[in-house]
């Protein structure tokens, strides 16, 4: 008997969750659009997105994201993970390529077209995330399932930090190549033509790790779990087996079809049956990611008032467009290295020992304290030079990945049955994009100065920054407790996770 997952396709699989970040780095660019097609003459201050463009293009992005998992998701079920997974990497190649190739003789063209293929390209990143965690589940063996998952979703931080580096190389080959002032001594000049090559070539270099991965993906058979148990083909399934470890690999189709025949496990996702079996973890995983996205995406909102405080990025009006690029890519790269990368690997290595349970509750609580911590002495922060800033903003960041950003992912791949496994991953990871969509958006007003004349340009009066800290620490407390709907699936087969009869069926942990 041999084991049902495979090294090579695991460590092939892992590299998947550097995409999502690769594709998009749009975060620093967005100011030096601004700046491009938003100038104003006779302004002190650089041109900046309007508030409804600067929506549009971050939201239809978000949007596409949220109905690629659910589409993807379902589709992944029903076709097969392998099949759907390609076309998503396809779509997320094509896509990427074209944002950056956004054509237009006017700033409404151009933003019209970015807008059009950010959307597809979101929807292609959406079915990423159920697959590629549904993908790595399946390959999996329950004594090390959590660390494989865990590290799908921690390449993301190695993501972060090659957009990031690539970002600074760039830039600085620019700017090194296109002297320019600052903005306060020439605002015409501080914007060279070139600048608009730099975002174009960023978003288009995010095709790369994707093409890269559609060439390891093609080599990869479908999951012998799904074509066992859900395309109730057992010989396929060994045949599939047989070439990826090279020795002979006997069938159990006939312990398959005395399963179909007696099983009662065919209800469907929007059941009685599948509401009483599975409702509590459903309910468990799209509430807690939900929650996690608000606070997680709302954090970057204050990097701007925590860098400039610190003296880490000057006022826009002393650097030029490309020289933004640079120290606002430079910042956030130092924080990644520090925290974020960190945060996810610690969850790698930890979570088949500790649990996800345990690491779940333990990143929200700490997530709590820690907003707390900035929220209610927030004026003595942001004294200039407090590098406790920093270290206080840096430890959230950790403990969010070091915690629920990593486990709210791992989870729903390992509780659902195979048949629904990938839709109901997308539809806890729509959840979380949803949550994504109210931190970027409603915190963004909300974080606004409650001085109108304070507001950033074009937002009306918010509560302040110290108060929108105070909302999500309440919020982080919230998913603490929304914690204790998720069952824990520490050194348990998928089967056993799920409920699926390993009495009757063949043993899905071999073939």
């Amino acid at each position: 008997m041999v084991p049902f997952h495979c090294n090579h396709n695991r460590r092939n699989g892992v590299f998947h969750g550097c995409l999502r970040p690769f594709l998009h780095l749009l975060g620093d660019e967005l100011k030096m659009l601004g700046r491009i097609y938003y100038h104003t003459p006779g302004s002190s201050k650089p041109g900046s997105l309007p508030p409804n463009v600067s929506a549009a293009v971050n939201g239809v992005a978000l949007v596409g994201t949220l109905a690629g998992q659910l589409f993807f998701g379902w589709l992944g079920d029903k076709l097969g993970r392998k099949k759907v997974y390609g076309i998503t990497l396809m779509l997320m190649c094509v896509c990427s390529i074209a944002s950056g190739l956004s054509f237009g003789s006017n700033p409404k063209m151009v933003m019209s077209t970015l807008c059009f293929f950010r959307f597809w390209l979101g929807f292609g990143i959406g079915g990423d995330y159920p697959l590629s965690a549904t993908i790595m589940s399946e390959y999996s063996n329950k004594k090390t399932r959590g660390g494989f998952i865990a590290a799908v979703f921690a390449m993301q931080g190695f993501g972060i930090l090659g957009g990031g580096v690539f970002a600074i190389i760039l830039s600085s080959i620019f700017d090194a190549k296109f002297k320019a002032p600052s903005y306060e001594v020439d605002p015409i000049g501080s914007t060279v033509p070139e600048a608009d090559y730099v975002w174009r070539i960023i978003l288009m270099v995010g095709a790369v790790p994707a093409i890269l991965t559609y060439y390891w993906r093609t080599k990869m058979p479908e999951t012998a779990r799904y074509t066992a148990l859900v395309a109730k083909n057992a010989n396929q399934a060994a045949m599939d087996m047989s070439k990826v470890l090279q020795m002979e690999i006997q069938s159990e189709q006939d312990k398959v079809d005395k399963v179909v025949e007696g099983s009662n496990n065919s209800f469907g996702l929007f059941s009685k049956e599948f509401l009483r079996r599975y409702g509590k973890a459903l309910l468990g995983t799209t509430s807690t990611w939900f929650l996690l996205d608000i606070a997680y995406y709302s954090q970057n909102l204050f990097q701007k008032d925590i860098f400039s405080a610190i003296g880490w990025i000057p006022a826009a009006k002393k650097m030029n467009a490309i020289h933004e690029v640079y120290t606002i890519a430079r910042a956030q790269t130092l924080i990644a290295l520090c925290s974020t990368v960190p945060g996810y690997w610690f969850t790698v290595f930890l979570i088949d020992k500790m649990g996800r349970f345990k690491i779940q509750l333990l990143g929200f609580s700490m997530m709590t304290i820690f907003m707390f911590a900035l929220a209610f002495p927030y004026n003595h922060w942001i004294q200039p030079g407090n590098i406790g800033f920093v270290v206080m903003y840096s430890l959230t960041f950790f403990f969010a990945n070091f915690g629920p950003n990593a486990t709210t992912f791992v989870v729903p791949a390992e509780i659902f049955p195979a048949r629904l496994r990938s839709t109901c991953h997308g539809i806890s990871a729509a959840s979380g994009k949803l949550g994504e969509i109210v931190g970027a958006f409603g915190f963004l007003y909300l974080a606004q100065n409650q001085d109108p004349t304070k507001a950033d340009a074009g937002y009306p009066a918010g509560i302040g920054v110290k108060n929108a800290l105070i909302v999500l620490g309440v919020i982080n407390f919230l998913g603490t407790l929304c914690t204790l709907l998720v069952p824990e699936s520490k050194g348990k087969s998928l089967e056993e996770m799920s409920g699926e009869n390993e009495e009757q069926q063949p043993n899905v942990g071999e073939v």
